[in-house]
């Protein structure tokens, strides 16, 4: 293909016109599949072996479903770039077994280095179920997508987030403790240009003002 490999860390296949993710050296770094015409990202891709990657871009595509509870082979990946698709679909976790099943739903360090997760730009109308299964996560945008409301559990055990950006949604309705147990928060809680038509007094109580900044013009009311 007209990918660009630098023979040691970094693969860039940006602009290439790809529809499949081509094969991926284990001492690749960094890998830039943007702007191109893939359509799916199967993590395992039915390989045992572990990828070296730490910062993956796949902005700029088709891809319309993605699940991350197979991606057991990227351990160390750090960053994931999914903005600009058409996800409707993120799947975190596995959906728990038939009543009875002695088997256990929930997919345990699922992507353990992953800090920063960015799906802007989606057809997202919920925030992905089963965030506090990235232990490390410290920043996740979902600017421009059609999420609706904030649930109570939607960033439940995300003891590591600093930053959320949920502007340019809408969102109507937000859980007063949604935010309550995110104590590392330090960054933006960015609300702005959605549909809330109410005061969050219980919520604005709930965060730290000392380290915090909210944003939340440009809404309903």
């Amino acid at each position: 293909s007209d990918c660009r490999w630098d023979g040691e860390f970094l693969l860039n296949c940006s602009f290439t016109g790809i529809s499949a993710i081509p094969e991926i050296s284990q001492t690749a770094i960094t890998a830039d599949f943007s702007y191109n015409n893939i359509k799916t990202f199967l993590c395992a891709n039915g390989r045992h072996e572990e990828w070296m990657l730490k910062h993956l871009n796949l902005s700029n595509n088709l891809i319309s479903e993605l699940c991350l509870a197979t991606c057991r082979n990227l351990r160390v990946l750090e960053t994931l770039n999914l903005n600009g698709n058409a996800i409707h679909i993120l799947t975190l976790d596995i959906p728990m077994p038939a009543h009875g099943s002695n088997k256990h739903g929930k997919v345990n360090h699922l992507l353990p280095a992953l800090k920063v997760l960015s799906v802007e730009g989606n057809n997202l109308n919920t925030v992905p179920r089963g965030l506090g299964l990235l232990q490390s996560l410290q920043t996740v945008h979902m600017t421009s997508n059609d999420i609706q409301q904030i649930d109570l559990n939607d960033f439940q055990n995300c003891s590591q987030l600093k930053d959320i950006n949920l502007q340019k949604n809408k969102i109507t309705k937000i859980h007063p403790d949604a935010f309550r147990d995110l104590h590392k928060l330090q960054v933006v809680v960015d609300l702005r240009e959605n549909a809330l038509t109410t005061p969050l007094p219980q919520i604005l109580i709930s965060l730290n003002f000392f380290q915090l900044e909210v944003d939340l013009p440009n809404n309903a009311w």
